[in-house]
């Protein structure tokens, strides 16, 4: 019988405010000595009142505002009851039925191998909570330690409704949802550090049953899965598991499972707790809260250009590949830092319509950005932020390459010691004698000394060897410096060869 994976997802992310939810204790997620960042507030002691952070509320609003979300004008804190040794207070400050943000959606892009269109992932709440301590287990030892460094730190937790129907999907719309959070200034969200957690609610039912919450099947969670690979492993391998229990006639279990990386398997954790387990019942130490409808709308207002948009605008303005478009859309600096060198040539170009230029200038660009620029970045360990290479200067340099006063190669170069020294493209261009070659007879005098030390290379030309052309290009272009132009050196060795 064929079965229908039907998934939800459950994600946390910790918001970048400058202290945590309830205190003035620092929000620093990263600090490495354990119980630092910590005061009475967050450790739970008795008698200490929680006083909510403002900055948090605005940025859950805002995600909410940018999902396509209601901002609710009414919406209160709830207390959530259990026990782990990591929840110093005993319960956690979270939201239940009024949440700040209800009814959303998120497109996803369309799936790499099926060329289908964008799916629309509707989101059932985005919602405000404390984050809790983090369980030490020293290697060799018995005991657990607990630091409380991240206790109290603002986790928003956006919940979908279960329309993902595969483990691509889940991974494309947590993929997402980290560049929205990112370009909002929300969260860095950067899984591997804990600061954005998946958790996936997966179930199967007959196919063709329609989506009615009755028809559903039981639900599994996986917790804690912090990559995007292991979050379409997990959902595959689910599935499977899933569909053979059921195939043999046995019935699934609800309970809560882990990720096994090394095995690539799931594994129980522990059976799922519903909702009247943890006991909800309104903070009674924070009032709740009401906002005008002109103060949600001016959050709405304030979304700035989200990455689908940002997708449509460079395809639109600069035509150039698809793939390009992704990469650049994938990290905001760069993405900015990309328009500030277009915005450079396009004054360029309109004040000086009459110039004379080889290629689009604005995919030569993205195409020197993407490769040479990024590869020389990774090999220092430099982000775009800490480049000493201006928008301006970077537009110098492609300026150079369309003029065709630098050759593709010698542009490597002069970028390598731009990012080295600073510099712009001119003064390197000047300094290190790297103008291209334009004066046909130095460039002729060469290609005589050229042919004349590569006589075996001239013979394999006149045998028909076309491969031999190119390796006595090389030889002139090796002792230009890569200054001539490539198509240039070609017709002179034609004309001398024939």
């Amino acid at each position: 019988m064929p079965y229908e994976p039907v998934i939800g997802l459950e994600i946390h992310a910790e918001l970048n405010t400058r202290t945590k939810m309830f205190c003035a204790s620092l929000n620093d997620p990263l600090e490495q000595h354990p119980n630092i960042n910590v005061c009475p507030v967050c450790l739970g002691h008795p008698g200490t009142l929680p006083v909510p952070n403002k900055e948090a509320i605005r940025m859950v609003q805002k995600v909410g505002a940018a999902l396509n979300c209601t901002l609710a004008e009414f919406s209160k804190f709830d207390r959530k009851n259990y026990f782990y040794p990591d929840l110093p207070k005993g319960y956690q400050i979270s939201q239940y039925d009024l949440p700040f943000c209800q009814n959303g959606y998120l497109d996803i892009p369309e799936l790499r191998d099926q060329g289908s269109g964008a799916r629309r992932i509707r989101i059932r709440r985005i919602h405000l909570e404390e984050d809790t301590g983090k369980l030490l287990h020293p290697e060799g030892e018995s005991e657990t330690l607990v630091d409380f460094n991240r206790a109290g730190i603002p986790l928003m937790e956006l919940v979908t409704e279960p329309d993902i129907r595969s483990g691509e999907e889940a991974a494309l719309f947590a993929q997402e949802l980290q560049l929205i959070l990112r370009y909002l200034g929300a969260s860095e969200a950067n899984m591997e550090k804990g600061q954005m957690r998946v958790e996936v609610n997966i179930s199967l039912r007959e196919q063709g049953t329609g989506n009615k919450e009755q028809e559903l099947g039981t639900k599994v969670e996986i917790k804690n899965l912090n990559s995007f690979r292991t979050v379409r492993m997990a959902v595959e391998y689910e599935i499977v598991r899933q569909k053979d229990l059921l195939e043999r006639g046995e019935k699934i279990i609800q309970e809560t499972r882990g990720w096994h990386d090394t095995k690539q398997k799931t594994f129980s954790q522990r059976t799922k707790e519903e909702a009247q387990d943890y006991r909800y019942f309104p903070e009674p130490d924070i009032p709740a809260f009401r906002f005008a409808a002109e103060e949600l709308e001016q959050i709405s207002q304030s979304v700035p250009e989200l990455p689908a948009a940002r997708r449509l605008r460079f395809a639109k303005e600069f035509q150039i590949p698809r793939k390009d478009i992704e990469v650049l859309v994938a990290d905001k600096n760069l993405s900015v830092y990309f328009e500030e060198v277009i915005s450079e040539l396009g004054a360029w170009q309109d004040a000086d319509p009459a110039a004379k230029l080889s290629g689009n200038l604005f995919s030569i660009a993205a195409n020197y950005l993407l490769s040479d620029f990024l590869g020389l970045m990774r090999e220092r360990g430099f982000l775009v932020s800490d480049a000493n290479v201006s928008p301006e200067n970077f537009a110098e340099l492609i300026k150079l390459i369309g003029q065709q006063k630098i050759t593709s190669r010698v542009a490597k170069d002069i970028l390598k010691k731009m990012l080295e020294t600073g510099r712009n493209p001119s003064e390197v261009m000047d300094e290190e004698g790297l103008m291209q070659v334009e004066d046909i007879e130095k460039i002729r005098e060469i290609a005589h000394t050229v042919v004349a030390q590569n006589e075996k290379a001239v013979l394999d030309f006149k045998n028909g060897k076309e491969s031999a052309m190119q390796f006595l290009v090389g030889q002139l272009m090796r002792e230009t410096r890569g200054t001539t132009n490539p198509q240039t050196a070609t017709k002179v060795f034609r004309e001398l060869l024939k």
